[in-house]
């Protein structure tokens, strides 16, 4: 990643959100205020592509194209987690992160955005680092095996090891942001996930236990608009279209940059449709649900079929598994590098 990347993004984005955040509270939701916010969702376009490392700019592009577009749109027309009363920083943070404020009820929409804040925050820091400590060292192992032992594990294998990396890096991470603006803003966040790996059926995993910020952005923006026009179904199978289309989006034109095959957008309409269908068994067959323990394996099976089926293989086949190695085992290198000079340094002045 070029050295200016580091400073330059971050820059950037502060100032397109406070600007956001200006011309929010300038104008009124509506045509106006999307003209206004125009030159914003266009600079989240083209920021990912000053970041050089795949990895990186992959999760930046799903944190600014994805998630920050669909909030500054749902914030042209007054819906969504923003508003321009939340303070500069919190806006700043909210905006540009897939993390959410908590909000006070509240029967006044503004009042209740003008009063996200928490005195007291609930994020115990010790338990997020710890977990995110564990996952950190599950994926270090995980890319130790492969990257000495690829060509002896089976494809599908290597392509489940490659999800437990994803959800790792997402639940380290995220968590890790949500706990720093506890800690520097003193703002209380929703948590990104809920455990799905205990999640009972592909309901309880996509609407209650993965990634809750992109459900959160999705709901107001695609599911509750279409359900009140064409009903239940269609509002689900459109939410699970346009969440396929941002990751081909974000896979393919950033983190890749490679054609777009399809398959992301297929894996995100057959689990729609699935999900239709187990809603529409579960009222017809009301309190004939399979227990729990039966439930989660039956679930997080299909989930790891279809995931490498469809889901993975555009991220991680035709060679990319290879560059992320690559890349991960430089970034090691460098880290330990630097270690060595901070030390010997540190040495030297302590002796």
């Amino acid at each position: 990643m070029h050295h200016h990347s580091v400073t330059t993004v971050p820059a950037a984005v502060t100032a397109a959100m406070l600007y956001a955040r200006f011309a929010a509270s300038s104008t009124r939701p509506g045509l106006l205020r999307l003209f206004a916010l125009t030159p914003v969702l266009a600079l989240l376009l083209i920021l990912p592509f000053l970041i050089q490392l795949y990895s990186v700019r992959g999760l930046t592009a799903f944190f600014l194209v994805w998630l920050g577009e669909f909030k500054l749109l749902l914030l042209a027309f007054g819906h969504g987690p923003l508003h321009p009363r939340i303070r500069p920083l919190p806006f700043v943070f909210t905006a540009a992160l897939p993390v959410k404020l908590r909000q006070q009820v509240s029967n006044d929409a503004a009042a209740a955005a003008a009063a996200v804040t928490v005195a007291k925050p609930k994020t115990k820091t010790k338990t997020v680092l710890l977990s995110s400590s564990i996952k950190f060292a599950i994926m270090v192992a995980i890319f130790q095996h492969l990257h000495y032992s690829k060509e002896r594990t089976h494809p599908y294998v290597a392509f489940v090891l490659y999800g437990v990396i994803t959800y790792c890096i997402l639940d380290s991470v995220l968590p890790c942001l949500a706990a720093t603006g506890t800690a520097a803003l003193g703002m209380e966040l929703e948590p990104q996930f809920n455990k799905p790996y205990l999640s009972a059926s592909l309901q309880d995993f996509w609407g209650r236990r993965w990634n809750l910020m992109a459900s959160a952005v999705l709901r107001p923006s695609v599911y509750d608009p279409v359900r009140a026009r064409l009903g239940a179904a269609a509002g689900v199978l459109a939410t699970f279209l346009v969440s396929g289309l941002m990751h081909e989006v974000v896979v393919c034109y950033y983190l890749t940059l490679r054609a777009p095959t399809g398959e992301l957008t297929a894996f995100f309409l057959l689990h729609g449709a699935c999900v239709c269908a187990e809603r529409w068994c579960a009222r017809r067959c009301s309190g004939a649900r399979p227990p729990r323990l039966v439930a989660t394996p039956l679930v997080m099976a299909f989930l790891a079929g279809t995931a490498c089926w469809l889901f993975l293989p555009p991220i991680f086949g035709d060679g990319m598994d290879d560059l992320y190695i690559a890349e991960a085992a430089a970034l090691a290198s460098s880290f330990r590098d630097v270690g060595a000079r901070v030390l010997l340094v540190f040495t030297q002045v302590v002796v």
